[in-house]
C-alpha cells in the first residue's frame, strides 16, 4: 500500500511539474507575442513617420523642363507651363523684388534666366499667408507677385524647375529657394544682374502681342493728303565771283 501511495505521489509531483512547463510556455509565447506586435508596432510608426517626413520634405515633387537660355523677343509669349519654367522672354529682366500686382511672364522669365525663384501666389489667397511668402521673398534674387489662374494656391519656379505647394507653411519651399536660387546648374546665366531691370507690372507696361509693322511709324495718318509737299529747303547761297 505505501508503496502504491508513493507512486501515486510521484505521478502527481510529474503532472504538476509538466502543467507548470505548459504554464511557462504559455506565459513565454505571449511575452514574446506581445514583445513582436510592441516592436512591429514601433517600426510600423517609424517608417510612417519617415514616409510622411519624406513626403512634407523632400523635392521629390519638383517638376522638370528642358528649356536653352538667351531667346529673347519683343512680343508676348505663349508658354506650355502655368507660370513657366523657362523658353523664350523678353530682353529685359524685371528687377528682383515683391509685387502686389502681377507682373510679365516674359520680364520674369528673364529673371530666371539669371537664377532667381519666382514666388506665385493665387491672389484670394489669405493676408497671413501672403506674408509668409513676403519673408521667404525678402532677398535677392526672389521675386513675388500674384498670378490669375494658377494651378494651386503657391507655385515656385525658377529656370527649368518648378514646385506647387497648397500652403505657405510647407517645409518644401525653403528647401526649394536654398536649392535653387541663384544655385545649381540650371540657370543659363547664373549670377547675372537680378537689379536695375524693369520693375513695371503688367497693367503698367503690358508685353505687345505682335512687333509693329516694319515702317509704321512713318506711313501717313488716315486722310492726310498724299499730294506732294513743296520743297522748303533754303536756296544755296551764290558762290561770290573771282576777283578780277
Amino acid at each position: 500500500m505505501s508503496k502504491d501511495k508513493t507512486q501515486a505521489r510521484r505521478e502527481h509531483l510529474a503532472r504538476m511539474r509538466a502543467e507548470q512547463k505548459r504554464k511557462e510556455r504559455r506565459t513565454a509565447f505571449t511575452m514574446w507575442g506581445i514583445g513582436g506586435a510592441v516592436i512591429v508596432l514601433l517600426v510600423g510608426a517609424v517608417a510612417f513617420y519617415m514616409v510622411n517626413v519624406r513626403a512634407t520634405t523632400s523635392l521629390d515633387a519638383v517638376a522638370t523642363a528642358a528649356y536653352p537660355g538667351a531667346q529673347h523677343v519683343e512680343t508676348k509669349v505663349t508658354y506650355k507651363e502655368n507660370p513657366p519654367m523657362g523658353g523664350e522672354h523678353n530682353p529685359a529682366w524685371q528687377t528682383c523684388a515683391v509685387y502686389d500686382q502681377p507682373i510679365n511672364n516674359e520680364n520674369a522669365v528673364h529673371s530666371m534666366e539669371h537664377g532667381a525663384v519666382w514666388i506665385t501666389y493665387r491672389p484670394d489667397l489669405p493676408k497671413d499667408q501672403v506674408d509668409k511668402l513676403k519673408e521667404l521673398a525678402s532677398r535677392d534674387y526672389m521675386l513675388m507677385s500674384p498670378y490669375p489662374g494658377l494651378p494651386a494656391k503657391i507655385v515656385l519656379s525658377s529656370w527649368n524647375r518648378q514646385l506647387k505647394v497648397d500652403s505657405a507653411d510647407d517645409p518644401r519651399l525653403p528647401k526649394y529657394i536654398a536649392k535653387y536660387r541663384n544655385s545649381g546648374d540650371q540657370a543659363p546665366e547664373l549670377g547675372a544682374s537680378c537689379s536695375a531691370g524693369v520693375d513695371t507690372t503688367t497693367a503698367e507696361a503690358p508685353i505687345p502681342a505682335a512687333a509693329p509693322s516694319p515702317g509704321a511709324s512713318d506711313a501717313p495718318s488716315p486722310g492726310a493728303s498724299d499730294s506732294p509737299k513743296p520743297d522748303m529747303s533754303p536756296e544755296p547761297s551764290a558762290s561770290p565771283s573771282p576777283s578780277s
